[in-house]
C-alpha cells in the first residue's frame, strides 16, 4: 500500500518501511507522529478513500541538511555579501498507513504527580543590629562615582585652541 503525504510544503510517496527527509517536524528520535494531510492512498491502481486515513511514522534523527552559500555582488560598487544556511531536517520511518495512529509511548503514572510537595521553610528575619550594618553598604552602592568624563574635557580643550588661534595671528608678506 501506498500513500502521498504532505508535509512541509511538498509532498511525498510513501509506503510502510520507507524512510523520507522532511522539513523539521517538533520532537525527538524516537517519537511516533502521525501524518494526517494524506491526498491520495492506494495499492497498485486501486485507490482508496483519504477520509481519516493516518500514516504513522516514527523519527529516526532530526539532523541538518548541506550548506547553501548565499553569494550577493553588484559589480561595479564595491558590493558583496556573503552568508551561509543550513537548513533543519527530521528524518522518518514510516511504520503504517491505516485508520489508526501510530502507538503512543507509556506516560508516566499519574499517582506520582499526585502526590503534594512538602511546605518550604518561612524564611527567618535579621535582627536589627545585622539590618543597620547592612544599610550603610547598600548606600555606598548606591552613590554614583566621581570620575571625570573624557566627554566634559574634550570640549574645554576645543574652545582653548581657538582662542590661542585669535590671540596670535600670523603676518602675511
Amino acid at each position: 500500500m501506498f500513500a502521498i503525504v504532505r508535509t512541509g510544503g511538498k509532498q511525498y510517496r510513501v509506503a510502510p518501511g520507507d524512510k523520507i527527509v522532511v522539513e523539521k517536524l517538533a520532537g525527538s528520535a524516537g517519537d511516533s507522529i502521525d501524518l494526517t494531510d494524506v491526498l491520495l492512498a492506494g495499492e497498485g491502481s486501486d485507490l482508496k478513500s483519504t477520509s481519516g486515513l493516518i500514516v504513522a511514522a516514527e523519527i529516526i534523527a532530526q539532523a541538518k541538511g548541506d550548506k547553501v552559500t548565499v553569494f550577493k555582488k553588484r559589480r561595479r560598487h564595491n558590493y558583496r555579501r556573503k552568508a551561509g544556511h543550513r537548513q533543519q531536517h527530521t528524518i522518518l520511518r514510516i511504520l503504517t498507513i491505516g485508520g489508526k495512529g501510530a502507538p503512543k509511548k507509556a506516560e508516566p503514572k499519574a499517582e506520582a504527580k499526585s502526590e503534594p510537595k512538602a511546605a518550604a521553610p518561612a524564611k527567618a528575619e535579621k535582627p536589627a543590629a545585622e539590618k543597620k550594618a547592612a544599610a550603610p553598604k547598600a548606600e555606598k552602592a548606591a552613590a554614583p562615582a566621581k570620575t571625570k568624563s573624557t566627554k566634559d574635557a574634550a570640549p574645554a580643550k576645543a574652545a582653548a585652541k581657538p582662542a590661542a588661534k585669535k590671540a596670535a595671528p600670523k603676518a602675511k608678506k
